[in-house]
Formats: C-alpha cells, structure tokens, sequence
C-alpha cells in the first residue's frame, strides 16, 4: 500500500511543483499511477505564491489527481479572517493577528493582489480581499480534511493528542498540538505523519514521522513515499530511505 506526502508548503508554488515531478518520477519507475497524494497541510502563508499553491491543488483534485490536502493552523486562520477579520485562532497567543510579519498573513493576501497587511485598517483590508479571493478558493479551505487514514498510517497536520481515541481527537489538537505529542514516544496504533514544527531533515521517530523541513522559512519541501512500515524521501537521485531513530 503505496502513499505519497508532500510536507509544509506555505505559499511556494515552485516547490510544490518540483515536489510532484518527483512524484511522477517515482510513479514512472514502479508504474503506479494512483497512489494517493497528501499534503499534510500549511498551504499558506509565508511564501510568495499561496493563491498559486491553492489554485493547483484545487484544479488537481477538481480534475481527478488523487491527491488529498489537509488543513493546516495557517489554512484556518486564512479562511477564519475572510469569514470575520477580527477572528482570533485559539492556537495564537492574545494580540497577535494572522497579519502580523510572523505569521505570513500579509504575504498571503498580497499573492491576492491585496497590498498594505499591518498598515491599513483591517476592515479595509478585509473588503478588498473578500473581493480578491475567489469563492472558490474559499470553498477549497473550507473543505479540507483534518485527518486521513490510510491501512497503519495517520496523515494529519500538527499530530494528535496521546491517549485520546483518534475519532475523538480536536480539531485545535490536530492543528495546534506540539510538545504534548512531540514527547510522547508510545505506540500510537499508527504511525502518524504530520508537520507543523520545522525539523532540519524529515525525521521518522518510530511512532511519528514529521515532514516538515522549513519550507515556510526558505528552506527545502520534503516528499516522502511510504509503503508498509517503509519510508523514503523522495529526491532527484530517486528514493533514500528514512529509518527509525535509534
């Protein structure tokens, strides 16, 4: 049972691109054209070009490509501020809005035309980019999946929350989370891939795998390919395996 997974994104188009012509590469060398693609979420923010990375995955899966994308905290808080702009996402700590320089907000919502984050008012703002974006983008967040399974492995975004059944876990959890699950070493029941805290190099932990390699602050977009209890990074050279730690 062959997965595809493609970790933090955050806005840049040409990573994403160059992440499936790897894919595809792999997919020409074992002549499996359907194994599903996920993208473990964090769509957004950050990079150059998030209205570019939605419209692809959009249009991919509008068009057949099995691929699933995940909702990541910074999809949510995108799609949150175009339904109310003074929403604040219990991930945040108090006083600090998805526009602020840290998050990407801004960087996000100029890939939409829609200039000025930090210097306007919000609620200018926030008319000119209910006029920027698409509905159709907007329908794309609003249906992106929390969590998918696939035989023993878990796909989510942060991780979940140790001890809690996996149809009972939180949205906040799946989104949010970090040390309460990046610590716990138990046997979850699957493995669960997930991003959200920036490692240097796709790191898998036994009873975790994290993808997230820092897209989002410059540097590389990780793909891997799991098959079974087996996984490998996906590179120009062709498939490196990613052992357990210790």
């Amino acid at each position: 049972m062959r997965t595809y997974a493609i970790g933090d994104i955050h806005g840049h188009l040409d990573k994403l691109e160059a992440a499936h012509r790897l894919i595809a590469a792999d997919r020409a060398a074992t002549g499996d054209a359907d194994a599903p693609v996920v993208h473990v979420g964090d769509l957004v923010d950050r990079g150059p070009d998030s209205r570019g990375v939605i419209e692809y995955l959009r249009r991919g899966i509008a068009g057949g490509a099995p691929w699933i994308a995940l909702k990541g905290n910074h999809d949510r808080m995108f799609a949150d501020f175009i339904g109310d702009p003074d929403n604040h996402d219990p991930g945040l700590r108090e006083g600090l809005h998805w526009i602020d320089p840290r998050l990407g907000g801004g960087a996000t919502l100029s890939s939409y035309g829609v200039e000025g984050a930090g210097e306007r008012l919000l609620f200018d703002l926030h008319e000119e980019a209910l006029a920027a974006v698409p509905r159709s983008h907007v329908a794309f967040l609003g249906a992106l999946r929390l969590q998918y399974r696939r035989g023993g492995v878990l796909f989510v975004h942060a991780g979940i929350r140790p001890g809690v059944a996996l149809e009972q876990q939180t949205e906040d959890d799946l989104l949010w989370i970090r040390r309460t699950f990046l610590d716990d070493p138990r046997d979850h029941g699957v493995l669960v891939v997930h991003g959200h805290t920036p490692v240097d190099a796709a790191t898998h932990y036994g009873n975790r795998l994290n993808i997230d390699t820092g897209a989002g602050y410059g540097r590389a977009l990780t793909t891997v390919v799991i098959e079974g209890n087996l996984v490998w990074q996906l590179t120009g050279g062709g498939r490196a395996p990613i052992l357990p730690a210790g």
